[in-house]
């Protein structure tokens, strides 16, 4: 049978700016298939805006079918940039991990969170005169938090964040001017997809 995928998160997740293939969980789902690992199109429960606390009661609100095979986390970047508090991410955070688990029929080692990219190297970012150093030094805050609770649940973890911050790339892969472009979740995938073999072919 295939793989159940389930994605979480926000508009990173959802792909804002790109067609609905472009998106990362379906590259995801594309380069797995090209690795002989059979995966189901994505269950994406994610939306452009979302925080941790919007994620949670939109899951409130949805219907699972678990136990997933893979279930993806991604999401933090709007509680940074409304200025919500860390400390209450952390919490939420925290619960919204533990949910995820219980969805990966309680196996923490088929969650896979991914970090929050660097959205102040953006050209909306400059053009709203953001103070991308800022920006950078509490995208790193919210990641450190997020990777701690992923380790202490013994979750996994991948990095797209150095890939979000190349300055080789911060004009010609960003779609909207906010949101990264199909070639750049492409560079996500290579980074989540060793990661998600890892897991479906345990």
């Amino acid at each position: 049978m295939p793989a159940q995928f389930l994605a979480l998160g926000d508009s990173y997740t959802i792909g804002e700016g790109v067609a609905a293939q472009e998106r990362w969980p379906a590259q995801l789902v594309a380069r797995l298939h090209g690795q002989g690992i059979a995966v189901d199109e994505p269950r994406i429960i994610a939306r452009t805006g979302w925080t941790t606390g919007e994620l949670s009661a939109a899951m409130d609100e949805s219907g699972f079918d678990p136990p997933y095979d893979l279930v993806t986390l991604l999401i933090g970047v709007n509680n940074q940039y409304r200025g919500l508090p860390l400390d209450e991410y952390r919490g939420q955070f925290r619960a919204l991990l533990a949910r995820a688990v219980a969805l990966a029929g309680d196996d923490p080692e088929r969650v896979l969170v991914v970090s929050i990219p660097d959205w102040g190297i953006t050209r909306f970012a400059r053009a709203d005169k953001r103070d991308a150093g800022a920006i950078a030094t509490q995208i790193d805050a919210f990641n450190h938090a997020a990777c701690g609770i992923a380790q202490s649940a013994s979750t996994r973890w991948a990095d797209v964040t150095g890939i979000s911050r190349d300055p080789h790339h911060r004009e010609s892969l960003v779609a909207d001017g906010l949101h990264p472009d199909d070639a750049q979740y492409a560079r996500w995938v290579d980074a989540i997809a060793p990661v998600a073999a890892t897991i479906l072919r345990r």
